[in-house]
Protein backbone atom coordinates (compact mmCIF):
# COMPACT_ATOMS: atom_id res chain seq x y z
CA UNK A 1 0.00 0.00 0.00
CA UNK A 2 1.17 3.26 -0.89
CA UNK A 3 -0.13 7.11 -0.64
CA UNK A 4 1.93 9.84 -2.09
CA UNK A 5 1.17 13.16 -1.46
CA UNK A 6 2.70 16.18 -3.70
CA UNK A 7 1.86 19.74 -4.19
CA UNK A 8 2.91 21.36 -1.22
CA UNK A 9 5.21 24.36 -0.99
CA UNK A 10 5.41 28.05 -0.22
CA UNK A 11 3.07 30.26 -0.62
CA UNK A 12 1.71 33.58 -0.01
CA UNK A 13 -1.25 34.93 2.60
CA UNK A 14 -4.24 34.30 0.25
CA UNK A 15 -2.62 31.89 -2.34
CA UNK A 16 -3.54 28.70 -3.33
CA UNK A 17 -1.97 25.07 -3.79
CA UNK A 18 -3.47 22.15 -4.97
CA UNK A 19 -2.82 18.87 -3.15
CA UNK A 20 -3.06 15.74 -4.73
CA UNK A 21 -2.33 12.10 -3.36
CA UNK A 22 -1.80 8.84 -5.62
CA UNK A 23 -2.84 5.44 -3.94
CA UNK A 24 -1.56 1.83 -5.37
CA UNK A 25 -1.74 -1.79 -3.43
CA UNK A 26 -5.67 -1.05 -2.42
CA UNK A 27 -9.65 -1.15 -4.12
CA UNK A 28 -8.86 3.02 -4.26
CA UNK A 29 -12.78 3.35 -4.54
CA UNK A 30 -14.01 1.59 -2.00
CA UNK A 31 -11.69 3.70 0.59
CA UNK A 32 -12.92 7.13 2.62
CA UNK A 33 -10.29 9.22 1.37
CA UNK A 34 -9.09 12.35 3.89
CA UNK A 35 -6.61 14.78 4.50
CA UNK A 36 -5.43 15.92 7.92
CA UNK A 37 -2.67 18.03 8.80
CA UNK A 38 -0.04 18.48 11.41
CA UNK A 39 1.39 21.96 12.64
CA UNK A 40 4.30 22.15 14.90
CA UNK A 41 3.07 21.36 18.67
CA UNK A 42 -0.37 20.53 17.78
CA UNK A 43 -2.11 17.46 17.34
CA UNK A 44 -3.41 16.09 13.66
CA UNK A 45 -6.49 17.57 12.72
CA UNK A 46 -8.61 16.23 10.03
CA UNK A 47 -9.36 18.95 7.53
CA UNK A 48 -11.45 17.15 4.54
CA UNK A 49 -12.68 13.72 3.80
CA UNK A 50 -14.69 12.33 1.09
CA UNK A 51 -17.05 8.73 1.31
CA UNK A 52 -16.37 6.32 -1.26
CA UNK A 53 -20.14 5.59 -1.89
CA UNK A 54 -21.76 8.70 -2.42
CA UNK A 55 -18.86 11.18 -2.66
CA UNK A 56 -20.16 13.03 0.13
CA UNK A 57 -17.86 15.59 2.06
CA UNK A 58 -17.10 16.74 5.23
CA UNK A 59 -14.74 19.59 6.25
CA UNK A 60 -13.14 21.47 9.31
CA UNK A 61 -14.87 24.33 10.18
CA UNK A 62 -11.65 26.56 9.67
CA UNK A 63 -11.32 25.55 5.98
CA UNK A 64 -15.35 25.44 4.85
CA UNK A 65 -15.70 27.62 1.80
CA UNK A 66 -11.79 27.79 1.13
CA UNK A 67 -10.83 23.85 0.74
CA UNK A 68 -12.36 21.24 -1.63
CA UNK A 69 -11.72 17.62 -1.54
CA UNK A 70 -12.62 15.61 -4.49
CA UNK A 71 -11.28 11.98 -5.74
CA UNK A 72 -10.68 10.96 -9.16
CA UNK A 73 -11.22 7.01 -8.51
CA UNK A 74 -9.99 6.06 -12.47
CA UNK A 75 -6.68 7.61 -11.14
CA UNK A 76 -6.51 6.30 -7.86
CA UNK A 77 -5.90 10.02 -6.69
CA UNK A 78 -7.43 12.23 -4.19
CA UNK A 79 -6.90 16.28 -4.17
CA UNK A 80 -7.01 19.41 -2.06
CA UNK A 81 -7.42 22.21 -3.61
CA UNK A 82 -7.14 24.92 -1.18
CA UNK A 83 -7.73 28.65 -1.88
CA UNK A 84 -7.67 31.65 0.00
CA UNK A 85 -4.91 30.40 2.50
CA UNK A 86 -3.84 31.83 6.04
CA UNK A 87 -0.82 31.68 7.70
CA UNK A 88 -3.01 29.20 10.12
CA UNK A 89 -2.85 26.22 7.76
CA UNK A 90 0.72 25.81 7.67
CA UNK A 91 1.48 22.45 8.39
CA UNK A 92 2.11 18.76 7.42
CA UNK A 93 -0.70 17.81 5.48
CA UNK A 94 -1.04 13.92 5.36
CA UNK A 95 -3.44 11.69 2.95
CA UNK A 96 -5.20 8.84 4.61
CA UNK A 97 -7.39 5.97 3.53
CA UNK A 98 -9.76 3.99 5.50
CA UNK A 99 -12.51 0.99 5.54
CA UNK A 100 -13.32 -0.06 8.19
CA UNK A 101 -10.38 -1.18 10.79
CA UNK A 102 -8.18 -0.65 7.55
CA UNK A 103 -6.00 2.61 7.77
CA UNK A 104 -3.01 3.83 6.02
CA UNK A 105 -0.95 6.77 5.84
CA UNK A 106 1.03 8.73 3.73
CA UNK A 107 4.26 10.48 4.03
CA UNK A 108 3.08 14.08 4.62
CA UNK A 109 3.79 17.24 2.62
CA UNK A 110 4.82 20.60 3.59
CA UNK A 111 2.76 23.47 3.27
CA UNK A 112 3.57 27.02 4.42
CA UNK A 113 1.76 30.05 4.44
CA UNK A 114 4.32 33.08 4.81
CA UNK A 115 4.83 36.56 3.37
Amino acid sequence: VQLVESGGGLVQPGGSLRLSCAASGFTFSTYVMSWFRQAPGKERELVARIFSSTGSTDYADSVKGRFTISRDNAKNTVYLQMNSLKFEDTAVYYCNAQLFRLNYWGQGTQVTVSS
